[in-house]
């Protein structure tokens, strides 16, 4: 089974969170969007927090959508000691799966010595990870908890249209239940 969602669903979803995250008095100085699901996400969460987002680049799957072993660094931030040193920042990424990617890049921006460190996806899958949020991380916000599934995010849809109708019978079967 999949998951389909339209931008709308996606720009909702992050104006939720958006919300949350005030209401958490989380006043973050930036945010760090992994590449390339948590571009979309923190660009609409621009709208709403009006902050400098800055993009790392994370590998962790090989061609054939498989987990590698590890996640490979293909672009990270320059001059990151000087942008994240004593700042506070808001990883964001479009889905905590296996968790793998999220641990190395927290890891790797603990070593700049962040004043705070939370993170902000839209799908948290329901299921026993392999990687681990570090102890120093107290603020996790996701959109919406769910079962592990596919999910099928807009930007990865080659026809759109048929992308929109899927979402909407996603609805219809949630509401017949």
């Amino acid at each position: 089974m999949k998951y389909y969602l339209s931008y709308n669903d996606i720009h909702k979803l992050v104006k939720s969170i958006a919300e949350r995250i005030a209401e958490d008095n989380y006043n973050p100085d930036l945010i760090v969007a992994i590449g390339t699901g948590g571009f979309i996400p923190a660009r609409i969460l621009n709208t709403f927090l009006n902050r400098t987002i800055l993009t790392v680049g994370i590998k962790y799957y090989d061609e054939n959508n498989q987990p590698k072993e590890f996640p490979e660094t293909i672009q990270w931030i320059d001059e990151v000691e000087k942008k994240l040193t004593g700042k506070r920042v808001l990883l964001v990424d479009e889905v905590d799966d296996s968790r793998t990617t999220l641990e190395y890049c927290l890891r790797e921006l603990l070593k700049h010595n962040p004043e705070e460190l939370a993170v902000m996806v839209l799908h948290n899958k329901k299921k026993e990870k392999k990687g681990s949020i570090p102890e120093e991380i107290k603020r996790y916000y996701a959109g919406e908890e769910i079962e592990d599934m596919w999910i099928a995010y807009p930007w990865d849809a080659e026809d759109i249209e048929e992308q929109d109708r899927s979402s909407k019978a996603n609805k219809r079967r949630e509401v017949s239940g």
